[in-house]
């Protein structure tokens, strides 16, 4: 079997999520030994890291306070920039540990689902001869991993199928402020929130 991102080589394992076929430079190890593609390897982690990067920003701005000599912005850059750096690259290199039994909270993680909801479309079309699928239970368990409980944050997202582009996927209704991203095959459109009036 070929690899899905490289046609011209042998797959040598499959994500433990998604399960579809990677070579050895597509996949991404974690701390547990999965492997998983680069997709499922950030949903992951960033559902599981979300708030330790916030505590760790928080406990470094606050050392910055307690330091006497003054810096200057390049200082500044260089410091933020290492943290970034070495933060994302954990992330990715390492992921996050799955924890057995954890539920992901998908209705505080919308566009973490909106993605992950898309990247299973893609799949779906992958697997099923460039076709989409009509509405998006129609891709659970095989493509979408959910539980029946589960199935009512699908309807947080608005899918339709639209022949000139194969789909369009969104958030039905995105936070007040927040800008609403709208997915195809196309690629990824931003719409401005509209403001409420008469």
């Amino acid at each position: 079997m070929k690899c899905k991102n490289h046609p011209n080589r042998e797959a040598v394992t499959f994500c433990a999520n998604c399960g579809i076929p990677l070579c050895s430079d597509c996949a991404e190890k974690s701390p547990s030994g999965k492997t998983y593609c680069f997709q499922c390897a950030m949903i992951y982690s960033v559902s599981e890291v979300g708030t330790s990067i916030v505590d760790k920003r928080e406990k470094s701005e606050g050392k910055k306070k307690h330091k006497k000599k003054k810096w200057g912005a390049f200082q500044y850059f260089v410091i933020v920039s290492c943290v970034l750096i070495l933060v994302m690259g954990g992330v990715i290199i390492f992921g996050a540990p799955e924890e057995s039994g954890k539920k992901i909270d998908f209705a505080n993680n919308q566009r973490v689902f909106l993605f992950m909801v898309d990247s299973c479309i893609k799949r779906y079309a992958h697997y099923e001869g460039e076709k989409y699928p009509e509405k998006l239970t129609d891709m659970v368990p095989k493509y979408l991993p959910m539980k029946k409980e589960d199935l009512h944050h699908l309807e947080s997202l608005l899918y339709q199928k639209d022949p000139s582009v194969g789909y369009r996927l969104s958030m039905a209704k995105p936070k007040p402020g927040e800008m609403n991203i709208i997915i195809s095959p196309k690629g990824i459109q931003y719409s401005t929130p509209t403001q409420g009036g008469a």
